[in-house]
């Protein structure tokens, strides 16, 4: 599977996804791809371990076409949301993809998912790398 992570900003939401998907042992055959809005994000998640790496628009218009599972902040599929760093074009290949879409409630710039309990960071972290590696025994 191609899993493919996205974040912004400092990257570090990606990066603690990514951190958790290579503790959580997800076998080899799957690729971790981490796409950053940003130079920072993309370093940060690179650092954390993905496979592959790149930043800016055209890499998430790229990656979105071949991901089995997107995974990254809810802002992702909000165009103008983490302070104007998703365009509408990143919006609309995010959504628009097959992928399954593993997105984490993060309530901010305006952006409120009423409904969803307020849970610390590491919490929804590992609710998503169980969901993604969940998604990854049901392909395998």
């Amino acid at each position: 599977m191609n899993i493919v992570v996205i974040d912004g900003q400092s990257g570090r939401l990606g990066a603690q996804l990514i951190e958790g998907l290579l503790q959580a042992g997800i076998p080899a055959e799957n690729t971790v791809t981490a796409i950053g809005t940003n130079a920072a994000a993309t370093a940060a998640m690179l650092k954390a371990g993905a496979a592959f790496a790149a930043t800016g628009e055209n890499p998430i218009l790229v990656a979105c076409r071949n991901a089995d599972v997107i995974a990254g902040p809810v802002g992702l599929v909000i165009a103008d949301a983490m302070l104007g760093e998703i365009t509408p074009a990143m919006a609309t290949a995010i959504g628009q993809s097959r992928a399954a879409k593993v997105l984490l409630p993060v309530n901010r710039c305006a952006n409120f998912i009423i409904g969803i309990a307020d849970m610390p960071r590491s919490r929804l972290v590992d609710e998503a790398v169980a969901r993604i590696v969940q998604l990854c025994k049901q392909e395998n």
